[in-house]
């Protein structure tokens, strides 16, 4: 085993190359696990099996883009992390958001004229903005924990998600707006026949569509980053409720 004082240097390590806590956390076990194995095979002590570790890691700390997510460049390892767990984040809010647009169109043939559509149209797209509301409120307690200023002494995300939190706040904003309209455009198109504002009909069909993705995608990025939080609860002090 290796003492506290190791343990805290593995720790300042890591720091250095700003992962965010929750990958710092795992890295951090993998790499203490291999410490404690070079220096039983190799019997070495802890200094060297330490710098034995790091030239193993060194790629995996290389520098690198990832253009989507990140304004700067993070470590290689940050990237095919987050990357998976993004990836799937965003198929979930794709799916999500193909299922509330396939009761949009539902909503488009049910409705017995534009005037109740409009009002099915804006109960759909202000349900997006209640909801989130209500889980802001819920977890007053997580807050300052998710507020993307707000660091791991000062220096680390909490998680690979709270970066992408910030969304929610664009994505209600967003979704008022939609809301505040009355959306009849695809009404007309599709029971009245009525093709001269293809360009509206097109926009009031994508445009809340892709919005209630990116909220969708927020809302996930909030749920993982709570989850992700209760986990590091002893580690950080953070209430899980």
């Amino acid at each position: 085993m290796i003492n506290k004082e190791q343990d805290q240097q593995v720790t300042d390590y890591l720091m250095l190359h700003k992962l965010p806590l929750d990958i710092l956390l795992e890295v951090k076990d993998h790499m203490v696990s291999q410490i404690l194995d070079i220096q039983i095979n190799e019997n070495l002590d802890f200094e060297e099996a330490f710098h034995k570790t790091q030239k193993l890691w060194a790629d995996e700390f290389k520098m690198t883009k990832y253009t989507a997510f990140f304004k700067e460049e993070i470590p290689v390892i940050v990237k095919k992390i987050v990357k998976a767990k993004y990836n799937g984040l965003l198929k979930k809010s794709l799916l999500l958001g193909l299922v509330s647009f396939a009761v949009n169109i539902i909503f488009i043939f049910l409705a017995d004229n534009q005037e109740v559509y409009s009002a099915l149209f804006r109960v759909q797209n202000a349900s997006f903005v209640l909801f989130t509301v209500g889980v802001w409120a819920f977890n007053y307690k997580i807050w300052k924990y998710i507020k993307q200023d707000f660091k791991y002494r000062g220096r680390l995300f909490y998680s690979m998600y709270q970066q992408n939190v910030g969304l929610l706040i664009v994505g209600m904003s967003s979704m008022g707006q939609v809301t505040a309209k009355e959306g009849i455009y695809p009404y007309l198109f599709f029971r009245m026949h009525d093709d001269r504002e293809m360009l509206y009909v097109l926009a009031t069909l994508i445009i809340p569509f892709i919005i209630q993705v990116m909220v969708i995608f927020g809302l996930l990025n909030f749920f993982e980053h709570k989850k992700t939080l209760a986990r590091m609860k002893n580690f950080i002090g953070v209430s899980s409720k």
